[in-house]
Formats: C-alpha cells, structure tokens, sequence
C-alpha cells in the first residue's frame, strides 16, 4: 500500500497532529526515563488528544487520532530501518 493511500484515511486538518506526533516522539526517545516501549502509547495519547480538540469528541475524532500516532510511530520506524538497510549493503 502506497503512503497516499494511507494518508487518504486522515482528516487533512489532522496533517500537522502527524507532524507534531513524530516530534513529541523523537523527544520522547531523547528523554532517558522514558522507557522506549512507552513512546508508543505516549503518542498515541497525545494524538487523540489533539484529535479531539481539533474535531471534538466523536468516534471518528478518536479513531484519527489513533491514526495519526501510528502514522507518526509507523513512519519513524520506515525512516530509522531504511538508513539502516542502507549501512547494511
């Protein structure tokens, strides 16, 4: 599946929570008592809450918000292995 298919899933108001998501991430992974497997979650909160402020509390603000930390979680992960396919060949 392709990047625009995915995005087409998201509300494009909710373009920038993706981008601050990715970010508050990447903090996250710098910060030393954050244990890594709770960046995850920690992103996924925080998307919501962005969700909801944006859209209000629905369903479909909930489940965008749920999208848009995977996204952000998702496409770090794409980044990080890809360089590192790269060091490896």
């Amino acid at each position: 599946m392709e990047w625009n298919a995915v995005l087409e899933f998201i509300n494009p108001e909710l373009l920038i929570v993706v981008v601050a998501c990715w970010i508050i991430g990447l903090v996250l992974k710098k910060t030393p008592k954050v244990p890594d497997w709770s960046i995850i979650y920690g992103v996924t909160v925080v998307a919501v809450a962005f969700a909801v402020v944006l859209l209000g509390f629905t369903a479909q603000s909930v489940l965008q918000g749920i999208l848009c930390g995977a996204i952000a979680v998702c496409g770090n992960q794409l980044v990080k292995q890809s360089k590192k396919a790269g060091e490896d060949s």
